[in-house]
C-alpha cells in the first residue's frame, strides 16, 4: 500500500503549486488526497510576473476536485502534508478543522512542504516559531512575526519542514521534500 500524502487547499490557490506537487508525488508512487473546506470542484488561479506590475497578476486557472472536506480528514492516516500557496492560505488559516490538521502534523513531526503563501497557515498554528523558513518574499514580516528565521532562498529545509518561495522554485522544493519523504515515509 502506498504512503498517503495530504494536500490542503481551497479556491484561489495557485494552479502550479497544487498541480505540480500533486502530479510529482503521484509519479513517485505516493497516494495524494486533496482536502478543502468542502468536497467540491476547486477553482485555482494563475499568478504570473509581468513587466510593469509591482506585484504578480492573477488570472483564472484550472479546476480540480477536492477528495475530502477538512472535517473528514484523519491526520493519522497520512505521512506528510503539502500546503500550496496562492490566496487560499489567507482565508484557510481561519478554518478550525484545518488548524487541527496542521497542528497534528507538527506535533507528530511529520514532513510538511509549504510554498509561497502556504506558511500563513503554519504560522497560524504556531508551527514556525524558532524554525528556518522561506515564503513569498512579501511575507517576510509575517514569518518574522510568527517567530521564524526568514531566509530568501529557493528552498529551506528545517528538519521535516520544507519551504519555498513560489512556483519558480518547484524543482528545488520537490527535490528536498522527496529526500525527506524517502527517509521518513518510503513508498511501499
Amino acid at each position: 500500500m502506498a504512503a498517503k500524502i495530504l494536500l490542503v487547499t481551497g479556491d484561489a490557490a495557485e494552479s502550479l503549486e497544487v498541480l505540480y506537487p500533486y502530479q510529482r508525488l503521484r509519479e513517485e508512487g505516493y497516494e495524494v488526497h486533496i482536502a478543502a473546506p468542502s468536497r467540491k470542484t476547486l477553482r485555482l488561479v494563475v499568478h504570473d510576473f509581468e513587466e510593469g506590475f509591482d506585484t504578480y497578476t492573477e488570472k483564472p486557472g484550472y479546476t480540480i476536485p477536492a477528495d475530502l472536506a477538512f472535517s473528514e480528514v484523519d491526520p493519522g492516516q497520512y505521512t506528510a502534508l503539502v500546503i500550496p500557496g496562492g490566496r487560499a492560505p489567507e482565508y484557510l488559516r481561519n478554518d478550525p478543522e484545518l488548524r487541527k490538521i496542521c497542528k497534528a502534523f507538527f506535533d507528530a513531526d511529520k514532513p510538511v512542504a509549504q510554498i509561497c503563501h502556504g506558511p500563513l497557515l503554519t504560522a497560524a498554528v504556531g508551527g514556525l516559531s524558532g524554525r528556518r523558513v522561506t515564503a513569498y518574499p512579501a511575507l517576510e514580516p509575517d514569518m518574522q512575526a510568527a517567530g521564524a528565521d526568514y531566509q530568501d532562498a529557493e528552498v529551506v529545509v528545517d528538519g521535516t519542514l520544507i519551504s519555498s518561495r513560489a512556483w519558480p522554485d518547484h524543482p528545488a522544493w520537490m527535490r528536498e521534500f522527496l529526500a525527506v519523504l524517502r527517509s521518513k515515509a518510503p513508498v511501499a
